[in-house]
């Protein structure tokens, strides 16, 4: 599994980051996490706000943060 955090690294891109390590920590599941800071690289995905999660180039969540409880419902649909 490729979980990408686009932003520019910002407090919230940060706090995404964290929810995030802490989901996959809960559900007991390895993924890559790449921070995706480059600004055209974070439009080619379509994001207009950030920060956003992606996983396996799918973009699940943008413009919020949201809690390590939801991103471990949403990573259950992947493993």
């Amino acid at each position: 599994m490729l979980i990408k955090i686009l932003g520019g690294g910002c407090k919230n891109c940060q706090n995404l980051h964290k929810n995030t390590l802490e989901a996959l920590e809960t559900l007991g599941v390895e993924a890559e996490v790449v921070k995706v800071e480059e600004i055209n690289d974070i439009m080619a995905y379509g994001v207009m706000k950030t920060p956003a999660l992606v996983i396996d180039e799918e973009v699940k969540v943008m413009g919020r943060v949201p809690k390590a409880k939801e991103i471990t419902k949403i990573l259950k649909e992947y493993i």
